[in-house]
């Protein structure tokens, strides 16, 4: 007996296929301009480019807390959904950031999420924001998201 069965798709490797429609259907991340470089199964690399608008000391042209607060929680919730095993929305829960410098002024911050924990109904998540390594963290996120219940991928064309 052959087996004839077609090899499935993971949701990880969809989300992979698909990163423009999962930066670009979130108006906030379209507005901050970041974009998905790397995923893999319970882990996602990024980068988040200086803008003047995303600026929040105009003297120093520091890029704003909340940008890389954003950032660091949108990378977590892919990493998140990238870590189940069925297509899954997640809504953060709990998200802790801290801040151990300023990020230097006029440059793109890379980071990146991974996923380390699933329970039924929950994902965690740790986050990291630096300029060349993770040796000289801009800041770090330790995340907790809500697995949510199934819904059609269609949904995300409503953005």
């Amino acid at each position: 007996m052959e087996d004839d069965a077609t090899p499935t798709v993971e949701p990880w490797q969809v989300m992979g296929e698909n990163l423009d429609i999962m930066t670009g259907g979130i108006p906030w991340g379209r507005r901050m301009s970041f974009r998905v470089t790397k995923l893999e199964k319970g882990r996602v690399w990024g980068v988040q480019p200086w803008k003047e608008r995303l600026v929040g000391d105009p003297d120093t042209g520091v890029i704003h807390g909340g940008v890389l607060t954003s950032f660091l929680d949108n990378l977590s919730g892919m990493a998140a959904s990238s870590s189940l095993d069925k297509a899954r929305f997640v809504s953060t829960l709990d998200l802790r950031i801290d801040y151990m410098r300023p990020a230097e002024p006029h440059r793109e911050i890379l980071g990146e999420a991974e996923c380390y924990h699933i329970t039924r109904n929950v994902c965690f998540t740790h986050a990291w924001a630096y300029h060349e390594s993770r040796d000289k963290v801009i800041a770090t996120a330790a995340g907790a998201f809500a697995i949510n219940k199934p819904r059609p991928i269609e949904s995300l064309r409503e953005f």
